[in-house]
């Protein structure tokens, strides 16, 4: 039987979608009621009906479940930040922990797996760092902030909201003072009109730094001068102030370009007892103090030994490989955006931490190219974004076949179907467990360690032991390998040199060998030259790397 809009019938809520909607059925069909609880008994009245399924909203609570509390926010049903501020905490971790089992037990197809119990977090409001707020006109027309309502484009204007720090607040309040005393127009993007797309701040708990960073559809804002004057006035902990544009008809938030207006352009916060630093465009949990925790656990599945390799990929600014590289000999971090690159480098050198090293590029890209230079790992860190992992990407991982994948994981559907190709690649689940990060909302976080029992690659220790250290060549930071040479020279003249040529070249720039490396088995044995064409090459290698 058909449901017909606009009429009204009474269901209880029996589960939720992943996105936190409650799911009631009404004469067979599944209804869709956003705002509701497990075990509410609803009058429910139809808004669209398909043949399969429909869409519904809570016409009258006619029972409410035992789950459902008050909620603390006037606007909770309009914006689209929140999903779960009517049930108590339990209750929203439960939904957590179950939708993450049923994610890698349906979709990964896991058996037998003795999921962990989820880690909640010690406070459900201000912990967000970050906020991106877009800028509109109010129906008064005065110039407001907002969060977009639930699946559309239209801005909710806001004075506070319940998730995000309060050091915000005054930053709100002080940029819309300026915009609307000056008449800085919002963005329009239907008529790519206007100037200010939306505001960003961020903030970093450890060290009290606030970043106030405007999006805005133009290279340079009128009346920034009074902007900085006001906000550095009246906010003592503004670290720095950052203009990014972004003229791109796009729903892409943020542009490529920063312009610093005030400070140094980034915020520096503390975490696991290291100092990061934060740019605009650098990747940062929302949540930092479940995000010590979630890094807890992560490096505990690493299992990581001090001869080990770890290859770090989607990096980010270094936060996960840089927690810990003290436990590993060789730190490989990957990232595609090139100013969390800049940063994990510097975030490296802030703490002091030699044995690390940064590759912008595509994650599949830069794990390819390391294998074919013979690099490997004993244990590698996955945090991709929410779309998961490049099936090429996995396939290049089961090529360097590391012993231990540690996969971390903001979507568990994407992450179970990623275990599940790891699986045909010859992986094993082992351990997983749910990390709170987003109360309030149906997101969850997910570590999982998977491992194999065989591999035939090479120990990672068989090429180690042919990088030069800052002692061989007087020189700081360069630990260029053998296999890093035999590449460069291979993309760049077309042809091979070997390790002895190598050795040959280093000997005859004044370098002492280790001892019986490269030495001929017997004294009456000649060892082959080197070319001229082959000793040019590697001299203009030496260079590149700046070994001499």
């Amino acid at each position: 039987m058909a449901l017909k809009k606009n009429e009204i019938y009474q269901a209880e809520i029996i589960d939720y979608t992943t996105e936190g909607s409650g799911i009631c059925k009404i004469d067979g069909m599944v209804v869709f009621v956003p705002n509701s609880a497990v075990k509410d008994q609803l009058s429910v009245r139809i808004l669209k009906a398909n043949k399969k399924y429909a869409y519904g909203k809570i016409e009258e609570i006619l029972m409410p479940s035992p789950d459902r509390i008050g909620a603390d926010c006037n606007i909770f049903h309009q914006c689209g930040g929140c999903t779960f501020r009517h049930i108590n905490y339990e209750a929203e971790l439960a939904f957590k922990q179950k939708r993450v089992l049923d994610a890698l037990t349906r979709i990964g197809e896991v058996d037998g797996l003795r999921l962990g119990p989820i880690i909640g977090a010690p406070q459900r409001n201000q912990y967000r760092n970050k906020a991106q707020l877009p800028v509109t006109y109010d129906k008064a027309g005065k110039i407001r902030v907002g969060f977009f309502a639930s699946g559309s484009h239209r801005v909710i204007p806001l004075d506070e909201c319940m998730l995000q720090s309060s050091a915000f607040e005054p930053a709100i309040r002080y940029f819309l003072e300026w915009a609307n005393r000056f008449n800085v127009k919002p963005y329009d993007e239907k008529t790519h009109s206007g100037i200010l797309r939306h505001l960003y701040l961020r903030y970093a708990e450890k060290t009290d730094e606030l970043m106030i960073c405007v999006v805005a559809n133009a290279k340079e804002l009128r009346h920034q001068k009074q902007l900085v004057a006001i906000l550095t006035e009246n906010i003592p902990n503004v670290k720095t102030i950052v203009l990014n544009t972004n003229m791109e008809k796009t729903n892409v938030i943020t542009g490529k370009i920063c312009h610093t207006l005030y400070g140094n352009g980034y915020i520096t916060d503390v975490l696991c007892g290291l100092k990061f630093r934060i740019s605009p465009l650098s990747f940062y949990q929302i949540n930092r103090t479940q995000a010590e925790k979630l890094y807890t656990i992560a490096a505990e599945y690493a299992g990581l030994k001090q001869h080990e390799t770890l290859m770090d990929l989607y990096c980010g600014t270094g936060t996960i490989g840089l927690t810990m590289a003290h436990q590993v000999k060789r730190l490989i971090g990957v990232e595609i955006v090139s100013q969390a690159i800049q940063d994990a480098g510097k975030n490296a050198e802030y703490n002091g931490i030699t044995n690390a090293e940064f590759i912008c590029g595509d994650a599949a890209t830069a794990a390819l190219s390391l294998k074919k230079r013979k690099i490997n790992a004993d244990c590698i860190i996955l945090d991709p974004p929410r779309k998961g992992c490049d099936a090429a990407l996995i396939d290049t991982i089961a090529e360097i076949s590391p012993l231990r994948v540690v996969y971390v994981s903001c979507d568990p559907a994407t992450l179970a179907r990623d275990v599940k190709i790891f699986t045909k690649k010859g992986y094993h689940l082992k351990k997983a467990v749910p990390v709170d990060l987003f109360p309030g909302t149906p997101h969850v976080e997910c570590v999982v360690l998977m491992t194999r029992e065989k591999t035939d690659r090479k120990n990672i220790d068989d090429h180690l032991e042919f990088t030069w250290t800052d002692k061989d060549f007087g020189t700081k930071g360069s630990r260029a390998t053998y296999p890093d040479i035999q590449a460069y020279i291979l993309d760049k003249y077309g042809f091979k040199v070997s390790h002895l040529n190598i050795a040959q070249i280093k000997a005859k720039c004044g370098i002492i060998e280790r001892e019986n490396y490269n030495k001929p088995k017997s004294g009456k044995s000649k060892q082959p030259g080197c070319t001229k064409e082959k000793e040019d090459a590697i001299m203009d290698a030496f260079k590149h790397f700046r070994l001499i």
